[in-house]
């Protein structure tokens, strides 16, 4: 990851209690690269994961009965 801080935004699930992660759109404009964290946990570790994979993780979400 860059040494600069990431511009983190939760996920538009971020109300079903408290089971949220974040990315960082900024990043991935920069590299290519899309960070994701735990929100409950900013200074935990992030995974650097493709736009594909990332793509895919949205999709089974979406597709996840809550």
């Amino acid at each position: 990851m860059t040494t600069e801080p990431c511009n983190w935004v939760k996920s538009s699930y971020s109300d079903n209690g408290g089971q949220c992660v974040e990315w960082a759109p900024d990043h991935v404009s920069a590299t290519g690269i899309v960070p994701v964290r735990d929100s409950k946990r900013p200074s935990g570790p992030v995974l650097m994961i493709s736009t594909n994979a990332f793509a895919g993780l949205v999709s089974l979400a979406r597709a996840a009965k809550l």
